[in-house]
């Protein structure tokens, strides 16, 4: 079965948690770097949702000059 791919909120909210999470140095070393870890993952799947939001409403805008 098909991972179903994680929305934006999603991804956004859990970032948040694991930034609290770290800001809050109650962590382990090992803990922290699996936290970091996650955190850029979350990161990309972000910048995903973002660059393609991005790109269809630069698609839907008319070109300049036209």
């Amino acid at each position: 079965m098909a991972e179903k791919k994680q929305s934006y909120e999603e991804a956004r909210d859990q970032l948040a948690q694991i930034v609290a999470q770290l800001e809050s140095g109650q962590s382990t070393l090992e803990d922290s770097l699996a936290l970091w870890e996650k955190g850029e993952a979350l990161a990309k799947v972000c910048q995903e949702w973002l660059d393609g939001a991005k790109a269809k409403l630069d698609a839907a805008r008319p070109a300049e000059g036209e």
